[in-house]
């Protein structure tokens, strides 16, 4: 994650979980769930606002209420019950009720089917519906996606903002960060912005410009979460610890200067090994891990917006 302080994404996980981005929970919680087979990674932000992180999988918020409880992402399918038991292991624990979708991505939509068989609210983007009732191909890596039943799709979409009645909020970002179907949700007593993978703070994000997403939308999509946020906003990206305002501009400007490059080699007449070649975020590469996967995706994502005719 990139910091202009000099932290590295370590040492801000470390004062994420020990500071004011929240708690770690007590030796009952933590021994409950470390006597499961996937043990979860929790950080309590509020009472009833935690992320759950099983390894190898995304961030899960949970907000629990008197109703029971509503997720923020789901995991994957082969974790949706490890997810179910630590989530049934958190204080006050119980059903869930809600479960938001943030994009159609396997790795936010693998509790949709038990959720929805129990006849439970998932809510999405309605672009993030309509791909999960296709089949979608990855053309870089042959990676195919297969539909999700009826049962398992978002059974309440909307298009621009929404609200639940306990006065959770919710809202679109059409810049197209990492998708077409890119939602927040934003606990507004608790001060906490849930983004999914339109904010990524462990390495540098997919582009996944088959369905819709863009490096301008990354550039787009923390400009507009930054009008969402103040200083003492917490901000669960899709991957990654929790961070700031500050760090959500600090990304803004580097996807900005990526982005200007690759627009310059683009108009040159450069193709996408060219501009992994001419290393346009090397000054970020310490910070964020090897760049040519991104370069080339986010290069290629170029060529339906800028250059639609390519």
């Amino acid at each position: 994650m990139l910091d202009r302080s000099g932290h590295t994404r370590r040492q801000i996980l470390k004062g994420a979980i020990g500071g004011a981005a929240g708690i770690v929970l007590g030796a009952p919680v933590q021994r409950l769930i470390a006597a499961q087979s996937q043990p979860a990674a929790v950080l309590r932000l509020n009472d009833d606002l935690f992320v759950v992180t099983l390894p190898g999988e995304s961030n899960v918020v949970a907000q629990i209420s008197a109703d029971g409880v509503l997720l923020v992402d789901g995991g994957s399918a082969r974790a949706a019950d490890a997810l179910r038991q630590a989530i049934a292991g958190l204080p006050r624990g119980g059903p869930v009720h809600t479960i938001f979708n943030t994009h159609w991505h396997p790795e936010q939509t693998g509790s949709n089917e038990q959720l929805g068989q129990a006849g439970k609210t998932i809510i999405a983007h309605e672009n993030t519906r309509l791909w999960l009732t296709t089949d979608v191909s990855w053309p870089w890596s042959g990676q195919r996606f297969k539909r999700l039943p009826k049962i398992a799709q978002p059974n309440k979409t909307f298009y621009t903002t929404g609200a639940t009645e306990a006065g959770i909020r919710y809202g679109y970002i059409p810049d197209a960060a990492h998708t077409d179907g890119d939602l927040y949700v934003y606990f507004a007593q608790q001060n906490v912005l849930a983004v999914g993978d339109a904010v990524s703070a462990q390495g540098w994000p997919v582009v996944d410009y088959t369905t819709g997403g863009w490096i301008g939308g990354i550039v787009g999509g923390l400009q507009r979460l930054q009008a969402l946020a103040n200083d003492d906003t917490r901000i669960v990206p899709g991957r990654g610890p929790v961070i700031g305002l500050k760090d959500l501009k600090a990304q803004y400007e580097m996807y900005a200067t990526v982005y200007d490059r690759l627009t310059q080699l683009l108009n040159k007449g450069r193709g996408p090994s060219e501009a992994v070649a001419a290393q346009p975020t090397k000054e970020f590469d310490a910070q964020m891990g090897n760049p040519d996967e991104f370069v080339r995706r986010a290069f290629e994502s170029l060529w339906a917006y800028v250059s639609p005719d390519a």
